[in-house]
């Protein structure tokens, strides 16, 4: 009349049970490191890589065209930028290494806008002094 059901295995319901655990694990992970990633600070990298993109733009690939007039435009953007390191940045704001770093990078950029390069190798030139003024802040601070 009633059929008993057959007994399930041990092993079925502990393989059920390490996949749920997984399974429970893997949601538990993702959200606490949504949860971490939510109180970092992203206007640091933001700036960062704002700037990265401005400055590889000042070196245009071989064979594009080059405008001086834009690539004017793009030392200011990187010199407004500048401006915003110490905010960004605020507890390596106060470290007085840092803060050289920056007024470097910032004489560099006032030097580029107030001796405007006609040519683009000579862009380029203020390219390499600016990348160096940044690698500098970089070796310190990475």
């Amino acid at each position: 009349m009633t059929d008993a059901p057959p007994n399930q295995s041990r092993a079925a319901r502990y393989a059920f049970m390490l996949v749920l655990g997984v399974l429970i694990g893997l949601v538990t992970t993702v959200m606490v490191a949504r949860v971490l990633q939510a109180r970092r600070d992203p206007v640091p990298d933001s700036l960062m890589h704002v700037m990265a993109y401005q400055l590889r733009a000042l070196r245009p690939p071989p064979g594009t065209a080059c405008v001086p007039a834009q690539q004017h435009a793009r030392l200011r953007s990187l010199r407004l930028l500048a401006n915003e390191l110490e905010p960004a940045f605020a507890p390596l704001g106060e470290d007085r290494r840092f803060a050289e770093h920056a007024g470097t990078l910032r004489a560099t950029l006032d030097g580029a806008q107030h001796a405007p390069a006609a040519d683009c190798a000579a862009i380029a030139g203020l390219a390499a002094q600016v990348s160096d003024a940044c690698e500098a802040c970089h070796r310190d601070f990475r």
